[in-house]
């Protein structure tokens, strides 16, 4: 089999980072895969370092001609059993350069993020015709996918991300290396949140909760792992602020931007995750993985990680009050913590594994050339 994989994005955040996982996990598992995607963008460059083959094209915007025959070109003369889109503008060069090559390729589309867009115009429903699969992150994308864009339920597929359960594995990561660097004693429950500094992750409610448990508690610590993006940087100040206001420095710790996630989870005693729209939430499915008991907000693609009383609790989104009481019921109780460890780890390896979602997605690559 051979595999043509495009993401034209010119950013570098979950679509992109999945789309080099996916390219890198099909080439381990022996399929020929080659990757289409925009010029000296920071995933051109991720693929350059993985010796991933590689062909750019300058998709800026919906119609490029130039660009379309150079592609059809390429898929001509390379011969691709398969090509999956890693975003849906990608349709927009990718479906017409198939016309132009008169070619019946199986064409799947991977959808990463929620659209706002009605799609069911007259050229979208041409667009979106030529599609042979499309694979939903989670279920919100699916209905996301349903309400905004002309496909029908049967061609759509349930394929959430996944994660490398073996290298967020409790059993093998090293639990003590970030407490002792933090100072975090044995009898320290610590809490965190691990997120990128922006609107809508949450961090407000989890700061909140932090000022509510620790007027409680004496043997708790917060910590925030993350850094704003670029043109964040306002919000990142606003939240450290915001955590000075509410006297929170003697019980929180900013850990910044971090390489040792897996000993970041190992060192930490209970995960939140209170984004308040999360269309999958990667950095959930790896706590899970790491057997930590969490809590998260009970919306969006979360839905699809955490089970509310068996791997978490899930609160009110937005609700610091509900997120305080509902963390507060695993500081009280040790057997608890246990309990949804065990559950987490199991539910993160048997849903989540890296493994299991490429030979799902090979799968379907193989149905689609019978």
């Amino acid at each position: 089999m051979k595999v043509l994989f495009t993401c034209f994005s010119q950013s570098w955040g979950g679509m992109e980072m999945f789309a080099l996982t996916t390219v890198l996990q099909l080439k381990k598992h022996n399929i020929e895969t080659e990757l289409a995607c925009f010029p000296d963008s920071r995933l051109h460059l991720e693929a350059i370092k993985n010796n991933i083959i590689t062909h750019t094209f300058k998709q800026n915007s919906y119609f490029h001609p130039i660009h379309t025959l150079n592609l059809s070109s390429l898929i001509k003369h390379k011969k691709y059993n398969v090509i999956e889109c890693g975003g849906s503008k990608d349709l927009w060069l990718v479906v017409p350069a198939l016309n132009i090559a008169g070619l019946k390729t199986p064409l799947f589309l991977s959808k990463q993020m929620a659209s706002f867009i009605i799609k069911k115009d007259f050229l979208h429903k041409k667009l979106y015709s030529r599609v042979t699969k499309t694979f939903a992150i989670s279920n919100m994308i699916k209905e996301n996918l349903l309400e905004t864009t002309p496909l029908q339920i049967e061609k759509i597929i349930l394929l959430n991300n996944a994660i490398d359960t073996t290298k967020f594995d409790p059993s093998i990561v090293d639990s003590e290396t970030v407490r002792n660097e933090f100072s975090i004693s044995h009898d320290t429950i610590l809490i965190g949140m691990i997120a990128r500094f922006s609107p809508g992750k949450g961090h407000e409610e989890f700061l909140l909760a932090a000022k509510t448990l620790s007027l409680k508690h004496s043997n708790i610590k917060f910590i925030i792992v993350g850094e704003a993006s670029r043109g964040e940087e306002d919000y990142a100040t606003k939240i450290r602020s915001y955590a000075n206001e509410l006297g929170l420095n003697d019980s929180l710790i900013f850990a910044g931007f971090r390489k040792d996630i897996p000993n970041i989870l190992a060192a930490m005693d209970i995960f939140i995750f209170p984004s308040h729209d999360e269309a999958f939430g990667i950095a959930l499915a790896e706590a899970l993985s790491m057997g930590k008991p969490s809590v998260c907000s009970k919306y969006a693609g979360v839905l699809d990680i955490a089970i509310d009383g068996l791997t978490s609790f899930l609160f009110e989104k937005g609700n610091a009050d509900d997120l305080a009481a509902k963390t507060e019921l695993l500081i009280e109780s040790e057997t608890l913590r246990k309990q949804f460890s065990f559950a987490a780890r199991k539910r993160a390896v048997e849903m989540f594994d890296i493994e299991v979602f490429t030979k799902k997605l090979i799968a379907h690559f193989n149905e689609s050339l019978q």
